[in-house]
């Protein structure tokens, strides 16, 4: 499988070299596939919105950071306003 072309944030998060919870240098570059939906019951029959991030993993205290795209970005800040 060919890999995904960064986009500017995803290159910026994954320069990073310490983690910026505990300071560690161990960190990891994973590609992620991740369903985000609105908390709560209001949202529960809507389809969950799939992003396939690059992830960024401290493998010592196991926080994880990644960029949302903007296409799907818009699809949640849609949906947000639609559930108020």
């Amino acid at each position: 499988m060919g890999s995904l072309p960064l986009n500017r944030c995803d290159a910026g998060l994954l320069d990073a070299k310490q983690c910026r919870w505990c300071g560690s240098l161990n960190l990891q570059k994973f590609r992620g596939e991740i369903a985000l939906r609105s908390p709560g019951l209001k949202g529960i029959d809507v389809p969950a919105v799939l992003v396939f991030p690059y992830l960024l993993i401290c493998m010592a205290c196991g926080i994880a950071q990644f960029v949302v795209p903007e296409t799907e970005l818009s699809l949640l800040a849609r949906r947000d306003v639609a559930s108020e």
